[in-house]
Order: C-alpha cells, then structure tokens, then sequence
C-alpha cells in the first residue's frame, strides 16, 4: 500500500520519546558545564619583594641600630642605609620637645625606609630624655624605686608617660624593660633591675611590653639570658659560671613572659654563659641564640648591646666582632662605629662568609618590626 511508508514513518517518530535519546548526545545544559581550571595564583609576600627590590648595600645597612651622630647623621642614614639611630644624652641637650621632633623628622626625611628611632630612657641612673628639665621636671624614677613607692600600678603610670613622651618626639623604640634579676648591692645591674623575685619581675615585665605595645613603641627585653650579679662588660669580660637550671628557675622565667606578651625584640648581653656556652660572649654565640630561638620559640629581633664594649673589642675588635654577631644569629646590631663594622659585615656577604639567606632572614625580622610599629 502506498500509505504504509508514511504510517510506518508517523508510528516510529510517535515511539521516540524523550527519554529514548541516549544521554551520550544529549547537549549538556549551561549550567552543567565544568569551567575549565584555572591555576590559582601563589600570594605575594609584601616583605620578601622589598627585600628582592634591595641592593646587597641595603639590606647590610637594615642590620645597624647606630648611635646617633647629630653632625652627620642625615648623611649617614643616606651612605650607610642605617636601619634605626639610637640616641643618647647629648643628642637633647640644648634642646627642647618641638626641636628634638624636628630633628628626628630630618632624619626620617633622609632615610630609604623609615628609621627605627631608639633611646635608653629606663629611669634612674639610665634617662637619655628626663635628665633635662625641658623635657620633664624630673628624671623617671628607676625600675626599683616605683615598684618600692607603689608596686606594678605605679610602674604602668609611669611607663604610659613616657611612651606618651616619645612619641610626641617621633621615637619608637625604648631599650627596655629590663628583665634581669640582680640581688647584690654591689653587682653592676643592681640599680637597674626592679629587685623582685623572678615570678614578680615577669608579670611587671609582660605589662610593660603590653603597654609598650598599645602605644606602638617598640620594646627590647635585656639583657639576655640575664646579667644576674656580674661584672660591668663595657670594661671587661665577665663570665656566669651558674648552671642552666638555675637560670631556667630564675633569670629565664622574665624573657619568656616578655616573649610571651609579643615584646619587640631581645637584646643579648656580653657576658660569657658558661652553661651555654663556655666560648663566646652570648651576643656572639651561636648557641645563645639557638637557645633562644629553639628553646624558648622566639621568632623575632634578636639584638646585640653596644658591640662597642671592651667585653667585644679587646677580645676581637671591631669589624670582626661585627662579622661574628649575625654569623651568631643577631638581626640587628647597636653600634656605635658603624662605618667600620658595616664595611665588615658587607665584605664579609661579598666573599660568602656570611650567606645571603642569613643577611636575608636578619633583614626581613627588621623590616617586619617596622610593619608591626607602623613604619611601614
């Protein structure tokens, strides 16, 4: 019949429902296509590019806390790319509050990268600022003497003045709290230690880098692992015969409550510990530095005293002595003959003597410390 093909054609397309098409060429919908992958992209770390984007000149430069030559210090942040200046007595005489702030901004104006601007104002026998009545009508009273008149109250009261002081004057870095325990009369550190127990001098120790921090100036706890009863190291080498635990049990308990409340950096002291090393001074000490690292989880700046000191020079002199502290693990070195010992340290990078990872992780413990101060 020739109307069958057409029937035939009508009754197999009737039959051919939807769900009769295979799923093999069923066009997917947009919805259910699968975007191609797209590699994510590795972050950026801000401080490891800054770092990048330095001269070897300039990153040795970060490493030097140097004692300020008011004469030649605008000059010599710019030849040396200083990292910070440390000022002293003689830098406010003859001075007043606008005029020291003026003078710490010309500096700031002559630097690459924001300075940390640092002073030892402890109270006491060690006040840089207060000795001078136009910046306060008496000295800040020593660490000892406040707690004695009014216990950790009037030692707060008197440390959120003075981080109100420096910061008025543009500086961001107070050389404190000092965190050793001294209990003879005699001893060297006794004036300047708070003459407590260890527990006592922690807890006063971690409200003061909490306070310090609240006001953005950074702390330094010293001197590390603690001075304790000896000897006077600007004149000579002193050296602790006492046993780890004894220090564990005492002179250590201060560092880790200041580690602990996120102090900005540990300076390291140049008297010889024995239990830590029965070689080198601590500051030039490997194994001081492990210590602090390892033992009590530091991961900031760590920090030398003056390398100036007869303790350092008259053992190794100065540019070795330079060498030998960020081979030890310093980050930052408070120097007061700086051109010598940054051309030492920067011969030292040049021949390989000191790695550039190791310049590299000194610079980044430096430059991030200016990022938690807002410097940067």
């Amino acid at each position: 019949m020739k109307f069958f093909p057409m029937i035939l054609c009508a009754l197999l397309l009737a039959g051919c429902s939807a769900e009769s098409v295979p799923a093999a060429v069923t066009a997917p919908s947009l919805s259910e296509t699968t975007p191609p992958t797209v590699p994510e992209s590795v972050p950026v770390d801000p401080v490891r590019q800054m770092i990048s984007d330095m001269s070897l000149e300039q990153r040795v430069g970060q490493l030097f806390l140097a004692r300020c030559n008011a004469e030649t210090a605008a000059m010599d942040v710019q030849q040396y790319h200083l990292g910070g200046l440390v000022l002293f007595g003689n830098d406010f005489e003859s001075q007043t509050p606008d005029s020291m702030a003026q003078t710490i901004s010309g500096y700031q104006n002559a630097a690459e990268k924001p300075l940390l601007i640092a002073v030892d104002e402890e109270g006491g026998d060690v006040t840089r600022i207060s000795q001078f009545s136009a910046f306060r009508n008496k000295r800040f009273s020593s660490l000892r003497k406040r707690y004695g008149q009014g216990g950790l109250e009037a030692v707060l009261t008197e440390e959120e003045e003075k981080c109100r002081l420096l910061s008025d004057l543009g500086i961001n870095v107070n050389l404190g709290p000092v965190c050793d325990i001294s209990t003879d009369p005699d001893a060297f550190m006794y004036s300047r230690s708070l003459g407590q127990d260890a527990q006592t001098t922690a807890e006063v120790t971690a409200s003061t880098v909490n306070l310090m921090n609240a006001f953005s100036i950074g702390s330094v706890l010293k001197h590390f692992p603690g001075y304790g009863n000896n000897a006077d190291t600007h004149t000579g080498i002193a050296v602790d015969s006492r046993p780890l635990e004894s220090l564990k049990e005492n002179d250590l308990i201060p560092f880790t409550a200041g580690i602990q409340a996120g102090c900005g950096a540990v300076m390291v002291g140049h008297i010889i510990v024995e239990a830590l090393d029965p070689d080198y001074p601590a500051s030039l000490s490997p194994a001081v530095h492990r210590y602090l690292r390892e033992e009590l989880g530091y991961s900031g700046v760590i920090m030398t005293d003056d390398l100036v000191m007869q303790a350092i020079t008259d053992q190794y002199g100065a540019g070795e002595a330079a060498v030998m502290a960020v081979l030890a693990g310093n980050d930052l070195l408070c120097s007061t003959e700086y051109a010598v010992q940054y051309e030492a340290v920067l011969q030292a990078v040049l021949d390989g003597r000191i790695d550039i990872d190791v310049l590299n992780s000194a610079v980044r413990n430096v430059l991030e410390w200016k990022i938690r101060l807002g410097l940067l």
